[in-house]
Parts: C-alpha cells; sequence; structure tokens
C-alpha cells in the first residue's frame, strides 16, 4: 500500500496549516500546492463529514509577518487564527538574500537573524496550535554539533530551546550529525535524506550514464561523508572509494583546521565516471580539489551530489573547474537558497524535494508511519531497473 493510499484512510491529527517563513517562501507554495494535489481526490465520500471539514482547501498556509522597528528588533505576527491545528512552520536560516533596516542601513540577515525570528513565529503560535512542528532543511548550527575542549555546543543549545519553547517535532535534512538529537531524546527529531532525488535528477539528465560496478564508482570526499558513499555504493551495487583529508591541527582559519593534503583511498578509477555525495558544499575548495584529483586519476565524468549547495566564496571557482574539465555536474536541492546566477551554469542540476517535502508534512499530519520515506531503497532500484533497461536500448 502506497503512503497517499494509507492517508486516505486515517483521520489527520488535527487540521493543518502551514507558515513558511520568508525565507523560504517558494519552497513553502510547491509544498502547499502538493498537499492541496494529494487530498483533492480523497476522501470523496466522506467529504461532508464534520471531521474533514478543513481537510480539502485550497491553501494551508497562514498569512504572518515579522515586522522590525527602527532599531532592528521584531515581533512575530500571525494573522489568521491556528487555535486547534497541526502547524508546521517551515524556515531557510541559510538564506542570506533577505535584508532588514536597522538605524536606517541594510542589513543582510544571517542565521541567527532567520532563527530569531522562527522563534517569534512559535512563540506567537505557542498555545493555540495544537501541536507545533519545526521544518528546518538546513538544521541551524548543525555544523557546531559537538564540542572541542572550550567550546559551545550551539546545536544542541537550539534544539533543547525550540523543544522548551513547545515544538513536538524537528525536521531536517541531512543532519552533519544526526546524533545531534540524543539533546532531545523525548521528543521528535527527524532526518531525512535525499537519496532518490539525487539518483532521479542524474539519470535524467545523463542518460548515457552506465550504472555497474565496471563504469560507475561512488566517492566519499571525507571520511565523515562515509555511510552516505556506502549507502549509494550498496543500492546502486557499484565500487565505492574515499578521501582522507590530512589537516594541520595546529592551526584554525576561518573557524576550521586547513587541509594539507587530501589521500584517496580506492581502486582504479580509469575510465570509470564517479559521484560524489555529500551534505553540503561550504566554499567548495575541497570538493573541487577531490574532483580534480579523481580526474588526474583516470576518471571519466565527476558528478558531484550535494544536499546543501551554500556556496560561501561565490561560483567563481566552479566555473573555472568546469571550464578545465574537472566537474561534469553539480546536483544540489532546492532545501536552502542558492544564487539565482548559478541556473544558468551548464553544469548545474536543481533536485526538486518539495514534493517529497509534502509527502512528510501530510504523512505526519496524519500520524502514519514514515518508514518508507525514510528508507528509499525500493523507489531507487526501480528507478536504476528502469534505466537500464533504457540504457540497453540508447
Amino acid at each position: 500500500m502506497s503512503t497517499i493510499e494509507q492517508l486516505e484512510k486515517i483521520l489527520p491529527y488535527a487540521p493543518l496549516k502551514i507558515v513558511s517563513m520568508d525565507s523560504c517562501l517558494e519552497l513553502g507554495r510547491r509544498v502547499n500546492n502538493y498537499i492541496v494535489s494529494f487530498r483533492e481526490n480523497t476522501v470523496s465520500e466522506v467529504k461532508e463529514s464534520p471531521l474533514y471539514v478543513n481537510y480539502r482547501v485550497q491553501n494551508y498556509l497562514v498569512d504572518y509577518a515579522c515586522p522590525r522597528f527602527g532599531t532592528g528588533e521584531a515581533k512575530g505576527h500571525i494573522k489568521e487564527s491556528v487555535r486547534g491545528t497541526d502547524l508546521f512552520i517551515i524556515t531557510d536560516v541559510g538564506n542570506y538574500s533577505l535584508t532588514y533596516t536597522m538605524f536606517g542601513r541594510q542589513n543582510r540577515m544571517s542565521p541567527d537573524d532567520h532563527y530569531q525570528d522562527l522563534k517569534r513565529i512559535i512563540s506567537a503560535a505557542t498555545g493555540k496550535a495544537k501541536r507545533i512542528n519545526v521544518v528546518m532543511p538546513f538544521l541551524y548550527e548543525s555544523r557546531q554539533h559537538k564540542r572541542t575542549k572550550r567550546e559551545s555546543l550551539d546545536c544542541a543549545i537550539a534544539l533543547r530551546e525550540l523543544i522548551d519553547m513547545g515544538v513536538n517535532n524537528i525536521i531536517t535534512f541531512d543532519a552533519h550529525d544526526p546524533r545531534v538529537q540524543n539533546s532531545i531524546p523525548l521528543n521528535g527529531f527527524d532526518s531525512f535524506n535525499p537519496s532518490y532525488q539525487f539518483i532521479k535528477a542524474l539519470l535524467r539528465n545523463v542518460p548515457d550514464l552506465n550504472v555497474d560496478k565496471n563504469h560507475l564508482m561512488i566517492i566519499s570526499p571525507d571520511e565523515g561523508a562515509m555511510h552516505r558513499a556506502v549507502y549509494f555504493s550498496n543500492v546502486m551495487s557499484v565500487e565505492m572509494g574515499m578521501f582522507y583529508k590530512r589537516r594541520d591541527y595546529s592551526t584554525i582559519i576561518n573557524g576550521k583546521n586547513p587541509i594539507v593534503a587530501h589521500e584517496f583511498l580506492g581502486d582504479s578509477l580509469t575510465n570509470k565516471d564517479v559521484i560524489i555525495v555529500d551534505d553540503m558544499i561550504s566554499s567548495g575548495d575541497s570538493m573541487l580539489e577531490a574532483a580534480k584529483m579523481l580526474k588526474e586519476r583516470g576518471a571519466k565524468r565527476v558528478f558531484v551530489c550535494t544536499t546543501f549547495g551554500l556556496f560561501t566564496s561565490g561560483l567563481d571557482a566552479f566555473d573555472d573547474y568546469y571550464n578545465k574539465g574537472y566537474l561534469d555536474k553539480l546536483i544540489t536541492t532546492n532545501l536552502t537558497y542558492v544564487p539565482p546566477a548559478i541556473h544558468d551554469k551548464p553544469y548545474y542540476i536543481q533536485a526538486d524535494m518539495s514534493k517529497f517535502l509534502a509527502l512528510i508534512v501530510d504523512s505526519i499530519n496524519h500520524d502514519v508511519t514514515i518508514g518508507k520515506v525514510l528508507n528509499p531503497t525500493a523507489k531507487i532500484r526501480a528507478l536504476l531497473e528502469k534505466h537500464r533497461e533504457q540504457f540497453l536500448n540508447l
């Protein structure tokens, strides 16, 4: 039985409402449209029942605002009733394109600003909504998930703070280290991976990709991404390799230990396509260096799949590596903001996650299992089987 069929047979936990913060308006709109579509053809026989009075509507999005005073201080304002609802608040803390005025000057919103606005909306809904769920695709402070010596534990503190404010569930994607959920062991925390969407986007845009162990290899750019690469290699039945980063731990530059060298561990790459999988691209320096080394070792084509494309140093280096032949395709999701210019790049592919996220929201609203959503192995294998049949006919 598919997830959609399960939803038809179960009442929702409470009427659904969605707050799509300014940082992710387009993603929220697409999620809303998919849920409207999901529900148009369900419960047709009992749609007159009072139990379904708020089930099928044309818009689940809530009108809200976070106006600011001249000093830069702000408040959250929900402009319609959310009493008794199952409220989902979607936010992108990585959207640096938004600004606000402070003492007459334009300030660019940081992750801290987005997080504060999120708390303002939670505060405005607390005591009204029946349940509050936070959808934060790029987990706030997820890169500071563990403590070394005298350091703050920002991600754990943020999660505790959200729970203390009344949040019931936290939904994120590809958490840098999912073990951070240990800070809130009695509350809902789900980290989803876009594995299926990556493979679907890659096969759609590279139809001549030969998926077998003689022509394809999965690469982990460092030891931290090993579990992603292991899953990809197993589900695609291909070999895996990895890079080991040697760092200078006596020096800190831009908040991190600089990489001294990349060491490759793996089989021969000669005339093989390779897929590098990771959770994020920050500046992209280490990812591009890995792509260059793979090409120098004889790789045929290099495809990079990463959930979050942050591009903190811009796109010039990616353009340069593409022009030099080190990079063939770059796939990121639409779960966080990317500079609009990247959509015109010949190497860029965006994996749309809005339908996947809509299915997650709808499933949680119905309190049904999300086991199939968490484990897309069967869908990936069906997709690969279909691709292999089409590949043989090329």
